[in-house]
């Protein structure tokens, strides 16, 4: 009599370099928002004209209040380990000469990371914001459109940040002291 062992299904996850593969070969097709979050390749939602509208006016803002201090990267890739690769929306970078030229930026090269989010609130929050921490990110703003108001996250631990804050009229990045970002525009 043979015995019969049921077993869960597997879920096969992917490296950063499988997904290069596959958009190499042409699987993941140049024109598709993706993002590869803990292994599993996540389609990312359409962006809004008002989410647009929103990330370009804090670039603008980021780009004139950090001058050399900071490299402002918009909507491109972050690398968190071999599993996880999201694409925030904003991005605010160590300086480098080479502007991360040869490989993309790690959590060690992240100053701060900005997700603005109207119909991907739940998935910024409770997503992306525990994967920055877990990497040790130091500090993420999360602009919630449908509340009108912006989060900010200090001080990662394990899936978490420790200190959540509502920030106001204005504020400026804790590893940046002086660049002051006005948010009541938004």
């Amino acid at each position: 009599m043979s015995t019969f062992v049921a077993q869960a299904p597997k879920r096969h996850l992917h490296t950063v370099a499988d997904y290069y593969r596959m958009a190499a070969a042409g699987i993941l097709r140049p024109d598709e928002r993706t993002e590869l979050i803990e292994g599993e390749i996540i389609d990312m939602a359409p962006i809004g004209s008002r989410h647009a509208s929103v990330v370009t006016k804090l670039t603008l803002e980021l780009q004139r209040v950090v001058n050399d201090r900071a490299i402002v990267r918009v909507q491109n890739p972050v690398r968190l380990g071999d599993l996880s690769e999201p694409q925030p929306d904003l991005a605010l970078l160590r300086p480098r000469a080479d502007f991360y030229r040869d490989a993309h930026p790690g959590p060690a090269d992240i100053l701060l990371i900005i997700e603005v989010a109207d119909t991907s609130l739940d998935y910024d929050r409770n997503t992306k914001l525990p994967l920055y921490a877990r990497h040790g990110v130091p500090e993420v703003w999360l602009v919630d459109l449908v509340a009108s108001t912006v989060e900010r996250f200090l001080d990662p631990a394990q899936a978490a940040y420790r200190r959540r804050d509502l920030l106001s009229a204005a504020a400026a990045p804790s590893l940046l002291p002086g660049c002051t970002i006005r948010l009541d525009a938004f």
